[in-house]
């Protein structure tokens, strides 16, 4: 009972000492913690609970975020395999992540990011807002006018720093009766604030490009979303167009003045793009054989002013990759690229650059998904709950039989059940011949006093394999912890494993030593040899006594310490020493 109230009591203690810091301290810490430490720290304490989740910390926390690539593959059939849609981190460092995004379902596709939130369209009737580092998510039903002709990149997803308000859009295809009437116009965007119980539907101030909208995108830039409209009247045969967030209106702003790069190249392109925080329009003429070329120059042009609708060129390009990804494609000073099975970037330097193939830093093999399809977002790790909007009355749960739960994914998945357990058998291998490399060792040593090189080898080697893989294979792993590009890295490493498992016995199977239970033939040497075998078993006999010698002194001063050590605690013990001694070294002789 004493010790019990002694162990509340310094409970108490620590706790107080804890919440005794001052709160600018802990705010500091904790400031400099990751999000997923800071998950940690939530059920150390209530008063640590209250202080992470409070919304002015989740507020300035996000603000000092570090800022990631995240590359978005969408799912899609290869050589007559389907593939489900997966995505890959790129840190500060420009090291591809090694897992896989949880929330993101092998049927979701990516229509936006914001505040560490991902907008997910999926298949079903809902649509999937979800917290990509803390794994909430939130199901909310799709707009009710919302029946035909639907696609993921007709959804956009934004946040208004001052009303401190998320926002999903959607544009409207015009329609008759729930079918697409014109399937290349749009007369409606369907806004539905998070905490709220309906979309609402605002009228645009004219039939506008649906067809725009697909092919060069959509931002939102400090609470506004920018897309473009096509208008043959107009500079470049575009106007830009901008819906502000917060007050629900449209505006029209002006493209920069047109320039050509050469009549003989072909039509041109644009791309609507964020790049650090800043709407920038990107463009680029193609080849008149094939539109999926970019000829000449990519400019890019940054609206310094939406309400002057000022504009500025910031890059000029030279040899620029043909796909643009979006809606981010620069991170820290380089550019993001996809080009044939790589994923990769080219450095960002000037205002005018020439890009060249060759100096592509290479990120990551994208196979097998297809080539032109992946998209790119900066986006940050963040506290930012859920929790709050749950409530709303177009929260729907989740159907049962969705994602991963679906027959078409079973035979994905039994490929990873079995990648699985080659695994736990070839680790379970590995650890049984490390342990017949150990004893070949001692053996060999022990016979013909000298090392067994190969088994050194493979017991060092062995040792090293098994140093870096210490996974318990009782404990099955998750299936899908890992991104598709590190899934491939560990099939060909097991199957790497697996061939050096059958180099390592065909190489002891060579270099065994000589079996002692099988006689040799008496007269296989001739008289020379017979004489440096017959001194080699005089040297080795020699070598045997003098071991045994110093096991039997090692093995007396043990004795003589404990005796001394029993003696002086006034414990008595017979004097057996001789009579021990001589049955030890009959053992020893044995």
């Amino acid at each position: 009972m004493v010790t019990g109230e002694t162990n509340a009591k310094r409970q108490i203690n620590k706790e107080c000492i804890i919440n005794s810091l001052p709160g600018d301290l802990i705010e500091r810490i904790f400031f400099r913690l990751p999000v997923s430490t800071l998950l940690r720290c939530v059920g150390v304490c209530k008063h640590w609970h209250d202080f992470i989740r409070d919304p002015q910390f989740v507020t300035s926390h996000l603000q000092r975020a570090h800022h990631y690539a995240l590359l978005f593959f969408p799912q899609g059939l290869v050589s007559g395999q389907l593939y489900p849609s997966d995505a890959i981190l790129i840190d500060k460092t420009w090291s591809p992540s090694t897992y896989a995004v949880p929330v993101i379902g092998p049927d979701d596709f990516l229509f936006g990011s914001c505040n560490g939130l991902l907008g997910l369209y999926t298949k079903t009737s809902t649509i999937k807002i979800a917290n990509f580092t803390t794994g909430e998510c939130m199901h909310l039903e799709k707009p009710a006018k919302n029946t035909r002709g639907d696609h993921f990149s007709f959804y956009s997803f934004g946040f208004h720093p001052v009303t401190k308000e998320y926002k999903i859009t959607h544009f409207l295809g015009d329609c008759v009766e729930g079918r697409p009437r014109n399937k290349d116009k749009f007369s409606v965007i369907q806004v539905y604030t998070f905490g709220g119980e309906k979309w609402k539907d605002i009228p645009t101030p004219e039939a506008l490009s649906l067809n725009s909208v697909r092919n060069s995108g959509i931002v939102n830039v400090d609470g506004t979303m920018y897309w473009l409209n096509e208008d043959k009247i107009a500079s470049w045969q575009h106007t830009l167009m901008s819906f502000d967030l917060r007050v629900e209106s449209f505006a029209t702003i002006q493209l920069p003045v047109e320039r050509e790069d050469h009549d003989y190249f072909g039509p041109r392109k644009f791309w609507i793009r964020d790049i650090y925080g800043k709407l920038c329009i990107v463009t680029a003429q193609t080849a008149r054989y094939d539109a999926g070329i970019l000829l000449g120059e990519l400019q890019i042009w940054t609206l310094d002013n939406p309400v002057e609708q000022r504009w500025s060129q910031k890059y000029n390009i030279k040899n620029p990759p043909n796909y643009i990804p979006g809606p981010q494609f620069v991170h820290r000073d380089r550019i993001l690229a996809q080009s044939f099975s790589s994923v990769g970037s080219y450095e960002l330097i000037g205002e005018n650059i020439e890009i060249s193939f060759s100096k592509m830093a290479e990120l990551f093999d994208f196979r097998p998904h297809k080539l032109y399809s992946m998209q790119s977002y900066i986006c940050v790790k963040s506290l930012v709950c859920l929790d709050v909007y749950k409530k709303a009355g177009i929260v729907r749960r989740p159907k049962q039989q969705v994602g991963w739960q679906l027959k078409k994914w079973g035979a994905w998945e039994n490929e990873l059940r079995e990648i699985e357990k080659m695994r736990s058998k070839i680790h379970k291998l590995e650890h049984k011949f490390l342990g017949l490399a150990d004893q070949m060792v001692e053996i060999y040593q022990f016979l013909e006093d000298k090392p067994h090189e190969i088994a050194e080898h493979v017991r060092m080697e062995l040792n090293q394999v098994l140093q870096d893989k210490p996974e318990n294979t009782n404990q099955p792993r998750f299936l899908r912890r890992l991104n598709w590009v590190e899934q491939k890295r560990d099939a060909e490493e097991l199957i790497s494993r697996s061939k050096k498992m059958s180099a390592r016995f065909e190489a002891i199977k060579q270099n065994k030593p000589e079996n002692t239970n099988q006689p040799r033939f008496l007269r296989r040497l001739n008289w020379v040899e017979q004489k440096r075998d017959a001194e080699e078993l005089i040297s080795r006999s020699k070598k045997m006594s003098a071991r045994f010698e110093a096991i039997k002194q090692a093995h007396l001063n043990i004795c003589s310490l404990l005796r001394s050590y029993l003696l002086d605690q006034g414990i008595s013990i017979p004097d057996v020493s001789s009579t021990d001694d001589k049955n030890e070294e009959e053992n020893l002789a044995c």
